[in-house]
């Protein structure tokens, strides 16, 4: 579905990726992880057409995507949550849904919605409520929930459980494995919480001063100890 080949991107003249390549299949989740400032981020944005592609190229669903901008990879099935809880809080939570599918027709923006509540029982009881009113963990639900709105075939999460508790970030890694269970998504997800987010991923890259230091299944990763320790010094 995505297939990066010798990416390579930064901010301003800044250089942040070096030949990065990395794919994700239909309906699995591909763990993207690595120390601060590998360029984790960066890769979301560069697919998403938040900052531009320098060489290499961007393909999704067979299309190269070099130069989109963020609208148009929405309407071609592929949606960003990026990290820090990002809703609109002076809004209610129906509010931000409805944001979520600006693109759909009015006819299909009510039943979109309704699908997506679904997986999020806890945002149906809390519809006409602020955003801002949420906990950190609701409100990243939330955050979720508007991305899933336009109907993805690919979800880009950033750092979903970035501050937030221990079983506040166990309850959104648990709803991520509900999405690709019960749904068609592909998740492209970059997480700091190694174990966790390896627990619930088919495969895993790692990036190092980006570059892909290491690409194989969590499985390999979290037996090679040695490996794992030596990508995050």
């Amino acid at each position: 579905m995505l297939e990066i080949r010798n990416l390579e991107s930064g901010y301003g003249k800044k250089q942040v990726l070096f030949g990065v390549s990395l794919e994700v299949r239909c309906g699995e989740i591909v763990a993207l992880i690595g120390p601060n400032g590998a360029g984790k981020s960066t890769v979301l944005k560069a697919v998403c057409g938040l900052i531009p592609v320098w060489k290499g190229e961007v393909k999704f669903d067979g299309v190269c995507v070099n130069g989109s901008t963020p609208a148009q990879s929405v309407a071609r099935g592929v949606t960003f949550c990026p990290q820090g809880n990002r809703v609109f809080d002076e809004m209610s939570v129906l509010e931000n849904l409805e944001i979520g599918g600006y693109q759909l027709p009015k006819n299909d923006l009510k039943g979109r919605i309704d699908e997506v509540l679904a997986l999020f029982p806890v945002l149906k009881e809390r519809l006409r409520q602020g955003a801002g009113r949420l906990s950190g963990g609701e409100q990243q639900m939330l955050s979720v929930a508007r991305a899933l709105v336009p109907n993805p075939k690919m979800l880009m999460l950033d750092e979903p459980s970035l501050g937030l508790a221990p079983n506040l970030a166990k309850a959104v890694f648990d709803q991520v494995a509900r999405i690709s269970r019960e749904t068609d998504v592909a998740i492209l997800i970059v997480e700091q919480k190694v174990r966790d987010v390896l627990a619930i991923s088919q495969q895993v890259y790692s990036l190092k001063l980006g570059r892909v230091a290491f690409t194989g299944s969590p499985a390999r990763l979290k037996e090679d100890k040695d490996k794992l320790r030596d990508l995050f010094l």
